[in-house]
């Protein structure tokens, strides 16, 4: 399975979200002009890299069964 590019690309889509996700937490938590200006942005990329994630999981589900 670790040898599947499809596995891999989903491994590599939820990191991508966790790494948004992680930005977003430490500029809501630091406050201050950079939560200002990135918040909403950092906010509607990570629903579009889960959005990527769900529909590549759900991908991997429908080929492998």
């Amino acid at each position: 399975m670790f040898q599947d590019p499809l596995f891999i690309l989903i491994a590599l889509a939820m990191a991508v979200v966790v790494i948004i996700l992680l930005l977003g937490i430490g500029g809501f938590a630091k406050g201050g002009e950079f939560n200002r200006k990135h918040a909403n942005r950092l906010m509607r990329y990570r629903v579009a890299a889960q959005f990527v994630a769900v529909v590549l999981i759900l991908l991997f589900v429908f080929v492998r069964r």
